[in-house]
């Protein structure tokens, strides 16, 4: 079997590998699919035949191609131009799998796929690389075209914008976030009464003119925890693409179809209740707001690894 053939056969094998590391530093299936062909196209003008390690040496192509790209758009991830198209991208179960990209981000995380997306190309690839594909600095060294020690500095500072410090005690977080659950699968499921077993009496639910836009009758303040749990209901559809986060320091929430970012959900806390909704939707503010996941890093990072591993079984 001549060296061609034997690259076309490795290539095959490691397409999913591939399209994993392309998508987790895109964010964007097509784009993937985009990045694993260009990487094919350069591989088959390299000279393979001496390249002791096939899929690490795939996966560097791969990264260049996707820093490049990175690099070169500003925003050629089309935009939803109005919040009123979100609510009608739920997946339906009777399609036939109309949305490998929603498959794809939600065993990804919504939440990590919006955080990723903060981050610069050069520290984004350096992450996604060595987190979550261990990939040695000195390899990401030649895709970023720094030194070992400044890739290993460009993982460093983004797995701390990545894992950002909570503002709160531990205790404090984990009580957050098991009543930001409690509120998130309520929403989903339109359950009034759980809802108000979440809200506190005096609630307060504001929201920006951008947040609003599309719904009808919607008013910028709702106040009191019926008057919200009956609006949170009608947003049955933005609150399946909802994923816990840490926003500004605490437990808070995002709504990202496919982890393309489109509302926060910033909580105040009573106790063990919501004291009240921030929904967060003008793009000035968002780009304002301290966005971090909302889980413990080490357990993140265990989980995502998991993830792959299941998926490349």
């Amino acid at each position: 079997m001549n060296d061609q053939a034997q690259l076309a056969e490795h290539f095959d094998r490691s397409r999913g590998h591939l399209r994993g590391v392309a998508f987790r530093m895109l964010g964007s299936a097509d784009e993937a699919d985009d990045a694993v062909q260009e990487t094919w196209l350069r591989a088959c003008r390299a000279d393979s035949g001496s390249v002791d390690n096939l899929t690490a040496w795939l996966t560097t192509i791969t990264g260049r191609v996707c820093l490049d790209m990175l690099r070169s758009r500003s925003r050629r991830r089309e935009d939803f131009a109005d919040l009123t198209e979100l609510d009608m991208l739920a997946p339906h179960e009777e399609t036939a799998d109309p949305a490998d990209e929603a498959v794809l981000a939600d065993s990804v995380g919504l939440a990590l796929l919006v955080v990723l997306d903060t981050l610069g190309p050069a520290e984004r690839a350096a992450f996604v690389l060595h987190d979550l594909f261990a990939v040695p600095f000195d390899e990401i060294a030649v895709i970023v075209e720094r030194s070992p020690a400044a890739a290993k500095k460009l993982a460093s500072r983004a797995r701390r914008r990545v894992h950002d410090t909570a503002d709160v005690p531990s205790s404090d977080l984990v009580r957050q976030r098991v009543v930001v659950d409690a509120f998130l699968a309520a929403s989903r499921a339109g359950d009034i009464d759980a809802l108000l077993a979440v809200l506190a009496p005096d609630v307060v639910r504001r929201a920006d003119a951008v947040a609003l836009r599309g719904q009808a009758r919607a008013q910028a303040e709702v106040r009191g925890a019926r008057a919200v749990a009956e609006e949170t209901r009608t947003n049955i559809r933005r609150a399946r693409f909802a994923s816990p986060a840490l926003v500004n320091g605490a437990v808070g929430a995002v709504v990202a179809p496919y982890g393309r970012l489109q509302l926060v959900l910033e909580f105040a806390f009573s106790g063990d209740r919501i004291a009240s909704v921030d929904v967060i939707g003008d793009p000035v503010r968002l780009k304002e707001v301290r966005l971090g996941l909302a889980d413990n890093p080490a357990v993140a990072a265990s989980s995502v690894r998991r993830q792959l591993s299941a998926q490349s079984a």
